[in-house]
């Protein structure tokens, strides 16, 4: 099978990852996608990071109702820090019978040339890249044609997903209107939303 992996911490798991996840999965050659959950790096603790075993069962609640998409751990049990290409590396090992591409945000691939092992993982793995909000100083740019070219625009292993939505919904976002008191419910699914809502959590 042809599985393409996203990753992020997921804090929380939101409706516009889970409208990322199922474009890939209905809009693009992948047979599957599998949402692999960040762990936390115990030198770089945050206040509002959720533990990890908390993080990984919000995505079970988000995907438990749909084949196509699998939550994965992998990273938990891998040398922290975490790097994409040693991940990679791991699954093909593990799973010789499915290939993995990686799925990530426009604004990710314009900093892939600082990832390590960034030109194995081109060489070896497709990337389908989806669009993100431009700010009003990229618009500006892109109307006026001085926009910067992507250094990995044209590589053969790399797939932009032009028609894929485009929203503007954060997880940053909704921990601070959940600390606000303000109500979340239509940008999580409502597993989710139910889970956040009885752990209390991201509340002052």
């Amino acid at each position: 099978m042809k599985i393409g992996l996203y990753f992020g911490t997921f804090n929380p798991i939101h409706v516009g990852h889970m409208i990322i996840a199922n474009y890939m999965t209905e809009h693009v050659d992948l047979d599957q996608v599998w949402i692999v959950v960040s762990p936390q790096n115990p030198l770089k603790k945050k206040k509002t990071l959720l533990p990890d075993y908390h993080r990984l069962a919000l995505v079970r609640a988000a995907t438990e109702d749909d084949p196509k998409l699998t939550v994965s751990d992998i990273e938990f049990h891998l040398p922290i820090p975490s790097y994409t290409s040693t991940t990679l590396a791991y699954l093909k090992e593990k799973h010789p019978e499915h290939e993995f591409s990686l799925i990530m945000g426009e604004d990710n691939l314009r900093t892939f040339h600082k990832w390590y092992n960034h030109e194995l993982i081109l060489e070896n793995h497709q990337l389908y890249v989806y669009p993100r909000v431009l700010t009003v100083q990229e618009l500006a740019a892109r109307e006026e044609g001085t926009v910067e070219q992507n250094a990995f625009a044209n590589h053969k292993n790399v797939v932009f997903c032009e028609d894929a939505p485009i929203m503007k919904i954060s997880s940053s976002f909704i921990r601070k209107a959940i600390s606000e008191g303000k109500d979340v419910r239509y940008m999580l699914t409502e597993p989710v939303h139910k889970y956040v809502e009885e752990m209390h959590f991201y509340k002052k």
